[in-house]
């Protein structure tokens, strides 16, 4: 054993480098500057990926870390103790994005760095309310800011002081996006420290609050010692966009919303009522009058969502958009969900009037038909529409949900190597049949698609899937719910699905995966949804109502899934640039998890590869003795 151990050092000493010989220059000769300087044009799950390859590699990466300016991690959430090792004080970090689902207020200290202009903080349910004080204490200059579901574990009630601390502190933002319950504040106390906002602030986005607040946020208010006939300044004097999900969108807050902020130019109001809302809480033709005051509103969104109740714009008619449209006539997007009463006319008028109009979204408007398109260039939502799309050589998203398209149609957007479809939505379109999948990409046809929506399509089987598998469509995002014939063979097929990358093989592209109340989905299909099927799957949609220990141990096995049970869409914000995910290569496992779990294991080996070389160093030294 000793003499073999010889020969092989010997050899090693002797033997010219691997480069000298084949002439080449392996990376891991570079000097440390030039691989700090390629590693700094990396994300940080790349970086961490390629730790992994060698020792050098691992070092180099650990010195990046403490003067990387970005130091985005999204896609899973770390626990405390790898991001300690990973986010090192560094004074030249400028943007931090994280998942914080696995930390809690332990971790302030690490996270919250000084020099911060832009903070993401997702999932932050062990945290109370304390954070945003933090923040304000300890980021003074930055510019941006969204923070989601803070203390939705805890049941805390969130202390207004908190809030007042963070506006106090920060007096640098531009945008703020708060995605949590601000209805559980103190509401006198809510709308008098908002006076403390930035005034630099263009964009406040709200995740839930009551129009009642709204209204007494937005409403100048006199001190006692002033007098009435001083008027106060308004509270955010340069807002620009406002998106807010409220209990009830009402005439008086679309009211007070276009007559207060002076330049807005983005609105989407969201509301999802328990109860049809009475005269007083809802939205008629007169509030449709009073928006765009100012004439300055180019995209609008007025949603009624139907997630706890189907309710509806009952009291909004043609005439009321009508009303709109006049005011509207600069507008360039507009998204209209749950008006009812609104006919053909009413949003033929839209189209007419809105002359720069590029996006109209309708959705829940159940008296809408094909004739609003009809005389716009012949262009009627069907299979004619879809003869004239399919010319459009730049096309990259599709939406035709809840269309009158057929199979016939599909079959217009083949267009070989020379397609551009980058997304496609064919939801709830009733006349498609089981082959809508292979007329999408019969004859080698849109190879560049990476999102498909299948959803509520009631004669679609696993015959579709099963095309989808055997072509290796290279899906990045698949959603079938409320599909009640695609059962177990769907996921089977998928998660068996391999594939080519140059010259090896590896498993499903799929990073989002809709199941959702699918008819033949049974525990079976379970046992295909574990490791190490779909290798980079980050988002499931299931039904947990049947099979709600399987879904708990599915949550146990693949920490870094999100599972959605509830009927819930996917997550549309899973990626930061959604244009860049068409241009990344997915491998056969995820290189930062695997990195997070395998790390200590590999510092372990390399440590146990040194003593070896020791061992073989004192053996050959006693052999030449």
């Amino acid at each position: 054993m000793a003499e073999s151990s010889n020969r092989r050092h010997k050899f090693n000493h002797n033997s010219p480098p691997a480069d000298e010989i084949t002439g080449e220059m392996t990376l891991d000769r570079l000097s440390s500057e030039v691989l700090a300087t390629i590693m700094t044009k990396l994300d940080v799950s790349s970086i961490c990926a390629i730790t992994l390859t060698c020792k050098s590699f691992r070092i180099c990466a650990q010195d990046i870390f403490k003067f990387i300016p970005n130091f985005h991690l999204l896609e899973i959430a770390a626990p405390i103790d790898r991001l300690r090792r990973l986010l090192l004080p560094n004074a030249s970090l400028q943007s931090l994005k994280l998942d914080c689902r696995r930390l809690n207020e332990s971790s302030i200290d690490c996270i919250l760095q000084p020099g911060l202009v832009e903070l993401t903080l997702r999932n932050c349910y062990k945290f109370s309310g304390k954070l945003l004080s933090e923040v304000g204490a300890r980021c003074k200059d930055l510019r941006s800011l969204y923070v989601s579901s803070v203390a939705d574990n805890r049941g805390h009630i969130h202390d207004v002081c908190d809030l007042e601390e963070l506006l106090r502190g920060c007096t640098q933002l531009e945008e703020l996006v708060l995605m949590f319950d601000a209805s559980i504040f103190r509401r006198p106390d809510f709308a008098r420290v908002w006076t403390l906002a930035s005034t630099k602030l263009t964009y406040l986005q709200i995740g839930y609050i009551t129009q009642l607040m709204v209204i007494e946020l937005l409403s100048p208010t006199v001190a006692p010692n002033q007098s009435p006939n001083h008027i106060p300044p308004h509270v955010f004097p340069n807002i620009h966009k406002l998106c807010l999900s409220v209990d009830y969108i009402s005439n008086t807050m679309v009211n007070i919303i276009s007559n207060t902020l002076i330049h807005l130019t983005h609105l989407d109001l969201r509301d999802q009522p328990v109860i049809e809302p009475g005269l007083a809480f809802d939205l008629t033709d007169e509030g449709l009058q009073l928006i765009n005051q100012h004439g300055r509103l180019k995209h609008i969104s007025l949603i009624r969502s139907q997630e706890f109740n189907p309710t509806f714009f009952r009291r909004v008619t043609d005439q009321g958009i009508l009303f709109m449209a006049d005011r509207c006539t600069n507008m360039e997007s507009i998204c209209l969900a749950g008006f009812c009463q609104v006919t053909d006319t009413g949003f033929k008028t839209l189209l007419h009037a809105c002359t720069n109009l590029y996006k109209l979204n309708i959705f829940n408007g159940t008296r809408m038909t094909d004739l609003v398109f009809h005389d716009i260039d012949s262009r009627n939502i069907g299979d004619k529409a879809l003869q004239a799309v399919s010319k459009l050589p730049k096309l990259r998203t599709l939406l035709l949900d809840g269309t009158d398209v057929t199979d016939l149609g599909l079959s217009y957007l083949q267009r070989g190597a020379q397609s551009s479809l980058v997304k496609l939505s064919i939801r709830g379109c009733k006349r498609l049949t089981c082959k809508c999948v292979s007329s999408i990409f019969n004859g080698g046809s849109n190879r560049e698609l990476r999102e498909l929506d299948l959803s509520n399509l009631p004669n679609l089987t696993n015959g579709g899937v099963l095309f989808l598998a055997k072509n290796r469509i290279p899906l990045v995002d698949l959603r079938m719910r409320q599909c009640p014939l695609i059962g177990d063979t769907s996921v089977m097929a998928l998660a068996s699905m391999t594939m080519a990358d140059g010259d090896r093989w590896h498993g499903s592209s799929l990073r989002s995966l809709d199941l959702y109340n699918c008819g033949g989905i049974s525990k079976l299909a379970f046992q295909w949804l574990k490791k190490p099927y779909f290798p980079g799957l980050r988002w499931l949609g299931v039904a947990a109502s049947l099979h709600h220990e399987l879904v708990d141990s599915l949550a146990l096995s693949r920490p870094f899934l999100n599972l959605m049970t509830r009927g819930e869409e996917l997550g549309t914000d899973k990626w930061d640039n959604l244009d860049d995910i068409y241009m990344h290569d997915y491998e056969e496992v995820d290189e930062l998890e695997q990195w997070i779990f395998q790390e200590d294991e590999n510092m372990t080996d390399d440590d146990d590869d040194d003593n070896d070389n020791d061992n073989d160093d004192d053996v050959e030294a006693e052999n030449e003795e």
